[in-house]
């Protein structure tokens, strides 16, 4: 019998037709973050037991685009950009399992298909959508500069729909880059079972964090956030009601592996 290799399906004879390579990946981009505050009790609709919300401030929300370049440790992909380049917007809450504070991703939108496969594998619920983001620019009068009075604007779409739309204004230097996507992740990895009415296949909590980070200097200012409507989304149970704040930033890190909880 025939051996196939590769690291994520499909499977083949030589390995090179994984839709993703094995870790680790490394990754560079710019991050705009924004957060928010949602109605209380909303971000607990979106937690599934044993987790719970945070203790303090348990309904704050990180809204994160983000434009990445990202490689394994051939680098090979760095060479051929299509294969490294991509674009995504996820939304980040505060939780607690088993006396432990996490982050945890609850809703995420990427453009490319290895981002997508990879960001299963890790446990991130990913779809795929239309993202774009201001790019900051150091010559030249076709883009903000990262200095007070640079404006940036950030949307998504999902099947043709316009479902986020942000902007952001800095207005100064910072010293954070925000609170609630700063902790160990919490992902939940679930597949169906291929029976009908059986359990799932796989049915895993877990948690993971990257290593080998930098970061640039934080620039903070003034946001703005609106959802629209959507059939396939459920963006009005995580509407913003006050914004925290706005941040901007450059950062590398590298990710590995994760651990299982239960």
């Amino acid at each position: 019998m025939a051996e196939l290799h590769g690291f994520m399906p499909p499977m083949t004879p030589e390995g090179r037709a994984s839709i993703v390579p094995a870790p680790p990946w490394h990754y560079s981009g710019d991050l705009l973050t924004i957060e928010y505050r949602a109605r209380a009790g909303s971000v607990a609709r979106w937690l599934p037991g044993p987790i719970e919300p945070a203790d303090e401030d348990p309904d704050a929300v990180a809204l994160v685009f983000a434009d990445w370049q990202s490689c394994s440790d051939s680098f090979a992909e760095l060479e051929d950009p299509v294969r490294s380049q991509y674009k995504e917007c996820f939304m980040v809450v505060r939780c607690r399992y088993l006396g432990e504070r996490y982050s945890r991703c609850v809703n995420i939108w990427v453009d490319k298909d290895f981002a997508l496969a990879r960001g299963w594998h890790q446990g991130y619920p990913k779809k795929l959508g239309s993202i774009w983001m201001t790019r900051p620019v150091a010559y030249g009068k076709a883009g903000p500069r990262l200095a007070p009075g640079g404006r940036f604007g950030g949307s998504v779409a999902v099947m043709d729909r316009r479902i986020i739309d942000a902007r952001f204004t800095i207005t100064g230097p910072s010293g954070t880059n925000g609170f609630v996507n700063a902790l160990p992740m919490l992902h939940s990895r679930v597949f169906p079972s291929i029976e009908d009415g059986e359990p799932p296949s796989m049915d895993e909590l877990v948690t993971m964090k990257s290593y080998d980070w930098e970061g640039s200097e934080i620039w903070t200012g003034e946001a703005e956030l609106t959802f629209g409507d959507s059939p396939v989304e459920e963006l009005e149970s995580l509407a913003p009601i006050e914004i925290i704040g706005g941040y901007w930033r450059s950062v590398g890190v590298t990710w590995g592996i994760g651990t299982r909880l239960a």
